[in-house]
This record gives C-alpha cells, sequence and structure tokens, in this order.
C-alpha cells in the first residue's frame, strides 16, 4: 500500500536505545487501508480556526481572555456513549476508569487547543494493563478505542487482539512478515497483546520474538499518531519484560492495575450478565451462587469475571437439562421456567463437593476431590 501524501518520520535506530546494537533501521511496516489520509486531519489540526490558521505564534498572538466554545468537544455524544459504556459494562474498577476518563479529558483539551492552532505534538498513548485474568482488560481496551476514534486519534478505533503465536514465526524470516501484517490489520485502531512478556525469551538466543520487539518499538515511536499498543499480563511478569528490553518501558506512557474483584462485585457483575441473556436468578439460586463463589475463589486458577461467566454458562447448561427432561414427562413449562435459573441449576456443580476445580470452560465442571 502506498504512502502517497504521507510523510513517515525517520526510523529510530534501536541501537541508541540500548536494545540490539542493531544498526540498521527497522523499515515501517506497509501502510494499511485509508492511510493516505493527511495525518494532521486525524489528530484535529486541520480543525483549526481559519481565523488563526496563519498565525505565526498564536501562543502570544491571540489573546488570553479569548472564550473557546467547549460546549460541543465536552459534550461529544460519541465520547459519551463509549464512556457510558465502559461504566455499564465494567463493575466496580473506579481507579481504571477514572484514568481512562483523564486520558479523555486530554485528548478533548487537546482538540480545543488545536481550534486555536496551538501545535503539540500527539500525546504517547501506549500501555501497559497489568491484573489476573478477567478483570477487564481486554473490555477496557476495546472502549479505548472507541474513545481514540471519537476524538479523531485514530481512524478506525478497532481492537486487534493478539498473542505471541500471531507476532513471532517458528523459522528464520518467518517473524518480520507475521509482525508487519498485524501491525498492518491495527493500524487505525488498538493493539492488544495479551501476555506480551511470552512474545521476547531472554533466556533463549535463538528466540524469533527479538525480531517482533525490534519492529514494536520502531512502530510504537514513528506510528504512535495512528496506533495505540497496549501490552497486557500479569504484573511481575510485564516488570521483568520492560528490564529484559531496554526502550520499551519508555514508549508505554499508561500503566493500569486491574485489580481482582471482591465478592460483592462478583455478584453484580452475574446478575448483570444473568439479565443480558434475559435471564433472572430466583432468590434462592442467588444466594447458591454466591456461596458457589465464595467456594470456587478459593480455588485453582479462578479468573474473576470470567470465572462467573463460565459458571453462569454451566448453570444455564443444566436448567436446559431440567427443563428438556421435565418436558420429556409430560410436564408443560412457561416462559417462567424458561427464564429462571433456580438453586439446583448451581449447587450441582461439584464446587460443592469439596473438589479443587482444574479447569474454565468448554469442559463442564470439571473437578478433582481434595484429599488429605
Amino acid at each position: 500500500m502506498s504512502d502517497v501524501g504521507r510523510e513517515v518520520p525517520p526510523a529510530v535506530a534501536t541501537k541508541g536505545l540500548g536494545w540490539s546494537g542493531r544498526e540498521t533501521p527497522v523499515e515501517p511496516p506497509p501502510a494499511g487501508p485509508g492511510m493516505r489520509e493527511d495525518v494532521s486531519r486525524r489528530f484535529g489540526r486541520a480543525e483549526a480556526d481559519p481565523r488563526f490558521r496563519d498565525l505565526a505564534d498564536p501562543l502570544r498572538e491571540i489573546p488570553d481572555d479569548l472564550e473557546v466554545d467547549a460546549g460541543a468537544a465536552v459534550g461529544d455524544p460519541r465520547v459519551e456513549e463509549a464512556l457510558e459504556a465502559l461504566d455499564r459494562d465494567l463493575v466496580a474498577l473506579r481507579e481504571v476508569k477514572g484514568r481512562i476518563r483523564e486520558i479523555a479529558s486530554l485528548l478533548v483539551v487537546d482538540r480545543l487547543r488545536r481550534g486555536l492552532n496551538l501545535e503539540a505534538d500527539p500525546p504517547t498513548l501506549h500501555m501497559c494493563f497489568t491484573g489476573n485474568p478477567g478483570t477487564g482488560k481486554t473490555t477496557v481496551a476495546r472502549r479505548m478505542g472507541e474513545i481514540l476514534y471519537a476524538l479523531g486519534y485514530v481512524r478506525k478505533g478497532h481492537l486487534v487482539a493478539v498473542s505471541r503465536d500471531d507476532l513471532v514465526g517458528q523459522y528464520v524470516g518467518h517473524t518480520a512478515p507475521k509482525t508487519r501484517e498485524v501491525i498492518r490489520r491495527a493500524m487505525g485502531g488498538v493493539l492488544f497483546i495479551d501476555e506480551a512478556y511470552h512474545i521476547y525469551r531472554v533466556d533463549n538466543e535463538r528466540d524469533y520474538g527479538q525480531e517482533t520487539v525490534e519492529i514494536l518499538l520502531e512502530v510504537m515511536e514513528n506510528q504512535r499518531s495512528d496506533l495505540v499498543v497496549i501490552m497486557a499480563g500479569y504484573e511481575e511478569q510485564m516488570d521483568r519484560f520492560f528490564s529484559d528490553v531496554p526502550g520499551l518501558s519508555s514508549r508505554i506512557a499508561h500503566h493500569i492495575d486491574f485489580p481482582d474483584y471482591r465478592l460483592e462485585e462478583l455478584m453484580d457483575i452475574a446478575r448483570l450478565m444473568v439479565e443480558r441473556e434475559r435471564y433472572r436468578f430466583s432468590a434462592e439460586a442467588e444466594r447458591a451462587f454466591e456461596e458457589y463463589l465464595r467456594e470456587r475463589m478459593r480455588q485453582p486458577r479462578f479468573a474473576n469475571g470470567r470465572s462467573v461467566r463460565n459458571a453462569i454458562d454451566r448453570a444455564r447448561m443444566r436448567q436446559a437439562v431440567r427443563l428438556y427432561d421435565a418436558a420429556r414427562r409430560g410436564r408443560r413449562l412457561t416462559k417462567r421456567d424458561l427464564v429462571t435459573i433456580e438453586a439446583e441449576d448451581i449447587l450441582a456443580s461439584r464446587v460443592f463437593e469439596g473438589g479443587a476445580y482444574h479447569g474454565e470452560g468448554g469442559r463442564g465442571d470439571r473437578a478433582v476431590a481434595a484429599r488429605a
């Protein structure tokens, strides 16, 4: 894809960043569809008021008491809808939501500044999300893309979620094309790399992930006005990864920690999920599910919201089997039957048998009895 009409910033040599000592700059990946659009339009530089567009020094030439029309930018319905969806989709996580609102505020004010032709470099928005599985990292990344799109920071606002297998090849010459293709698909939106520390294995000199990291370093610097990279994983492993890869940490502007959910927050998530699927808990089922969570949270591989979703899916399966058997015996079913999850659909879980749960999704209620 041609880069006609777009000036590609000069590549930054990785040697100066203390990474691999490689002096030959990595060629930026081919641009994705739509990259002929002027970069300035994406970040609002074309929105400068005609009165100020040709000023040599707007900082000094525009009176400080000039009022700006902040209403349109602050009240942009697309931004508000994305922020409201974040509140709606995620229970709790007040600090996480607060950080996302801070980033949105930065971009809104930057848009207002550009209306006065107060030029500034696009802010670096690459992020690191740390936390255990099921704490909402991917959901927040997706909403972040929508917010960035609404504010004109990226062209599309879509999310491309990948892991090491999507980026790193298995033989010489395989890694660069894989990595560039992923980046090409993510251009104009958000690239979400889950368990990013698996990309490069520092203890293996022949690991092909080194090439992926070099390309990412280059793109995160030179294409940051059209791609936001979010790396996610456990906090300790991410800290070690940043230590192993000099130059990467300095490109991550925002580090956001996702705490585990408390029991009452998990129950709120369960109610929300059940309602969205057009079900409801009976009073006894809700009490049973709360007890289920108490037991499950003590067991291995608990995955917060993901474990809640899996438990609800299995409860739906048991409800379906129960109703099917009832219908075969001649019982007439009602709408109440079809939408209600009963306590027996929860209590049938092996979690209540004193077992240690060892699976998440796809294999039913696999459990191993814990014996002294």
